[in-house]
């Protein structure tokens, strides 16, 4: 088996939804990562593309890694696919990258992920009989289930929203803990720097989601948005975002002298019920981390991806193992935002790039995904 390095991590900066990356399809995102970490390496021709993308319904259902391959202006024979495993697809496709190199299948990869939540379609469904007389409804892609099999048990498609508030339920996660959390995110976020990894795009240079102003006394005046009662609400809760990240993988031929990032140590997959689908990297983690041969204790870093701030506080009171004061240090999904198809590929650019600065550690990356998984992988300088 081939070792397999992370050469080099980019991604857009985050836009909101409507925000400053709204008028830039998610090809042209894709593109551009793309094309900046291929032109910032010297890659002329990677052996394939493998992008994430959770919605493939707009402007990016043409196998958007081949379509971001020939805008990027790669040799029309490089390969490109798209995998999607929702919010996970961005790490899925490193995955299968780390997957291909190490088995010699490959020996330069592109591999990443996009998504632009403003510009996902609305669609029409076709009618079950032909020529309907009444209205037809129109369905929006942008987040969550749509177009629902009616076979589906009603405990497994509740809201994501919804999902969150149990994991608050079972962990007695009170409003307070997750305000509190959402708050930090923001503040680590200000603080810290991307530069190496942002490539700025439609005349943004840094996280459009990043609240400095922010407090407690803002956070606790929003009311709770997928139950009465609740907890979960807009300012603990992941925005709607725009976004591309890439990375590149290589093998030790390769490098060509370059220094990595880090290398790829293992990763792992794993699934339970829909509905606490925000506990999915819990198990994911401990199976990467022991596929690795590692524990808990031996992490200098770990990136969570902060769907909710009900989820990641659930995930560490079932991982008392991971110290909390290592996880997301500068800021997560809360705060920087969560393009679904993009976060995986991000978390895992960001924590390679922390492993670089600080010279050594083992890194974990992890991320919950709706419908009930989870993914991690386990990096090491």
């Amino acid at each position: 088996m081939n070792t397999v390095y992370i050469v080099d991590a980019v991604r857009t900066p985050f836009g909101r939804y409507g925000g400053a990356l709204s008028g830039i399809r998610p090809d042209d995102l894709a593109a551009h990562v793309v094309k900046a970490v291929a032109e910032r390496n010297d890659v002329e021709a990677p052996d394939e593309v493998i992008l994430g993308n959770a919605n493939g319904a707009g402007e990016e259902n043409r196998n958007v890694a081949r379509m971001a391959a020939l805008l990027a202006g790669l040799p029309v024979t490089t390969p490109g696919v798209t995998v999607n495993r929702l919010c996970g697809s961005g790490m899925e496709a490193v995955i299968q990258a780390y997957r291909m190199i190490a088995l010699g299948d490959a020996s330069t990869v592109i591999a990443g992920g996009v998504e632009s939540m403003t510009r996902a379609p609305w669609v029409l469904p076709k009618p079950d009989k032909a020529f309907p007389a009444g209205g037809q409804e129109l369905v929006s892609t942008t987040l969550g289930w749509r177009l629902v099999n009616p076979r589906m048990p009603a405990e497994h498609t509740v809201p994501l929203g919804e999902g969150a508030e149990l994991i608050a339920d079972l962990h007695g996660v009170a409003r307070a803990e997750q305000d509190a959390y959402a708050l930090a995110s923001h503040q680590k976020a200000a603080k810290a720097s991307f530069e190496r990894e942002i490539v700025p795009i439609g005349g943004l240079t840094r996280d459009e989601g990043i609240r400095e102003d922010t407090g407690p006394d803002k956070l606790a005046r929003l009311k709770p948005v997928f139950r009465q009662g609740g907890t979960v609400t807009a300012g603990n809760s992941s925005p709607l975002n725009d976004g591309a990240a890439a990375l590149l993988l290589t093998d030790e031929a390769g490098l060509r002298g370059r220094e990595p990032l880090a290398r790829i140590v293992a990763g792992a997959a794993s699934a339970l019920e829909p509905r606490h689908f925000g506990l999915g990297p819990v198990e994911a983690s401990r199976k990467a981390l022991a596929r690795a041969g590692r524990g808990f204790g031996d992490l200098a870093s770990a990136e969570l991806n902060e769907a909710f701030a009900a989820q990641v506080l659930g995930c560490l009171a079932e991982l008392p193992d991971l110290d909390p004061a290592i996880v997301n240090p500068d800021g997560g999904a809360i705060a920087l935002g969560h393009p679904l198809g993009a976060s995986g590929a991000r978390i895992t650019g960001t924590l390679a790039h922390r492993l670089a600065a600080a010279g050594s550690g083992t890194g974990l990356a992890s991320l919950c995904i709706g419908v009930g998984q989870g993914l991690a992988l386990v990096l090491e300088r």
